[in-house]
């Protein structure tokens, strides 16, 4: 079971990042945990540019266990 203040702290500073970033948290909601979310084998690639620096690039092929803790976290929010 979570500690409640540290579930509190969690979803504080999940708030915050939502009101910093909500473009980004609309997007994940709409490709992780929308009616198509994306399925097995989806390819999900990332780049960070930082300034002044190359961009850096990586990705993953989604798993079933990756999947699974999608699910896990939805559960959390809940």
């Amino acid at each position: 079971m979570m500690n409640p203040n540290m579930l509190m702290k969690l979803m504080s500073a999940k708030n915050k990042f939502t009101q910093n970033h909500p473009k980004f948290e609309a997007f994940v909601k709409t490709v992780f945990l929308g009616n198509n979310a994306v399925p097995e084998g989806t390819i999900i690639e990332v780049t960070v540019t930082k300034p002044g620096e190359a961009p850096v690039s990586a990705n993953l092929r989604v798993q079933q266990s990756d999947l699974e803790l999608v699910e896990e976290l939805r559960n959390l929010a809940k």
